[in-house]
């Protein structure tokens, strides 16, 4: 093997390293395909409806457990699908 062919051979594996990096670089960024959202995109803004209901309080709660948990009871809480 000839020199110059050694040093073809040692050039093209960084070479080919740098496009494969390059390549993957492009494709999972799109950065060829990105559009700018704030001006691109229309959002219409509606106003709020609903309300809110105070259910209960928890203030200075000294429980270590949520009442009605099922943390313990596997069977219940796994449920399988037949079919």
């Amino acid at each position: 093997m000839s020199d110059e062919s050694g040093l073809w051979l040692l050039l093209a594996g960084p070479a080919s390293a740098t496009a494969l990096y390059w390549a993957l670089y492009r494709y999972y960024r799109n950065t060829d395909k990105s559009h700018a959202f704030e001006r691109e995109t229309t959002v219409e803004a509606k106003p709020i409806t609903g309300s809110d209901h105070l259910v209960d309080t928890n203030n200075g709660t000294q429980e270590t457990r949520i009442r009605g948990d099922n943390v313990r009871e596997y069977r219940r809480r796994v449920t399988r699908n037949s079919g």
